[in-house]
């Protein structure tokens, strides 16, 4: 019996209308386009505005965009998985609520938080039930609204991060595409460095932890920076080399946009060309779960059957690793 893989079928993604400029945050603190782009190379970020929306807003219009291009009934789904750090209400899963929204009925979802390393445990995670031979049809889906935990007077955290959400549609193959290996780590040291304080529940809610502000991302910027900087690079090349790739064989990394400092020592460690690296920072920032798919959908068009991806990732926890895939499909 051939080997069942879990394919990429399908990419969808979706950023707010709003749009936060550079400019526009300097008249909220002490900071510059010119400071911005020299330390971490974001320009603009999307931000989700409106009473009552959450990232289960975002995802929805992921996934209805997915399932439309790969022509699925959601009552055809077996499962969802939601990516997200910011999830619309501690319990129940966003997953859930994205599934009624879109009609998903047959099916059972969950959430991931690994931070910005969510997407990558989240599609090794569904590729799993796809490769036992009993899901056909999984959504991943990577979404967080950071907006709603950015202290926007903090110049060291505003400027990194904006919305967004991305889909991707996982299904069974016996072709030799699709997920091939990945490499997933976590490291419990690094949750003193990067961290939301208070609202779980060693820290409720309280008018002291509001006043104190505490319900906003902390971020030891230079450890988590380090950290990132080593990590990123080291799984990368590690997956090179398992699978004898070279700069000439890899197609493309697709890395987290967190930083362009980043991206560049990763891409340098690996030996690779600008052309072979996967970057929208510039336009998005970091939108944690969500960079990794909507590079992929913005880069979809480019992307041929067979082409051969490493997909890496580094967040709060600490979590990172990579994932080796081999795209599904030609340009739609």
């Amino acid at each position: 019996m051939s080997k069942i893989n879990a394919v990429i079928t399908g990419i969808q993604g979706y950023t707010p209308d709003y749009i936060l400029t550079n400019d526009e945050l300097a008249t909220m603190m002490d900071t510059s386009d010119e400071w911005i782009m020299s330390r971490i190379g974001i320009k603009t970020r999307h931000i989700l505005k409106g009473e009552g929306l959450g990232t289960s807003d975002m995802a929805v219009e992921a996934v209805k965009g997915l399932l439309e291009k790969t022509n699925t009934k959601p009552e055809e789904v077996d499962l969802i998985i939601c990516a997200t750090v910011t999830a619309d209400m501690p319990f129940p899963a966003t997953a859930n609520i994205i599934a009624d929204k879109v009609g998903i009925k047959n099916g059972f979802g969950f959430d991931i938080n690994a931070a910005c390393s969510g997407f990558l445990y989240s599609i090794i995670a569904a590729s799993k039930f796809v490769e036992s031979g009993t899901h056909k049809k999984v959504i991943v889906v990577g979404a967080d609204k950071m907006s709603s935990i950015v202290d926007y007077t903090d110049r060291s955290i505003a400027p990194i991060f904006g919305d967004a959400a991305g889909a991707v549609m996982l299904e069974p193959t016996t072709e030799d595409l699709g997920i091939i290996d990945s490499e997933l780590y976590s490291d419990g040291v690094g949750r003193h460095n990067l961290h939301q304080k208070a609202g779980g529940s060693v820290k409720p809610a309280s008018h002291e932890t509001v006043d104190a502000r505490e319900h906003y991302v902390y971020q030891e910027g230079q450890t988590v920076f380090k950290w990132a900087v080593s990590k990123m690079a080291d799984v990368s090349v590690d997956m090179m080399h398992k699978h004898n790739l070279t700069p000439e064989t890899l197609d493309w990394l697709v890395p987290h946009q967190a930083n362009m400092r980043i991206i560049g020592a990763t891409a340098k460690r690996m030996e690779l060309p600008p052309e072979k690296v996967m970057i929208n920072i510039e336009k998005y920032g970091n939108t944690t779960s969500g960079t990794i798919p909507l590079c992929l959908s913005d880069y979809e068009k480019q992307l041929k059957k067979g082409d051969k991806l490493i997909l890496t990732a580094f967040g709060g926890g600490f979590t990172w690793g990579a994932v080796y895939l081999k795209w599904g499909y030609n340009p739609r």
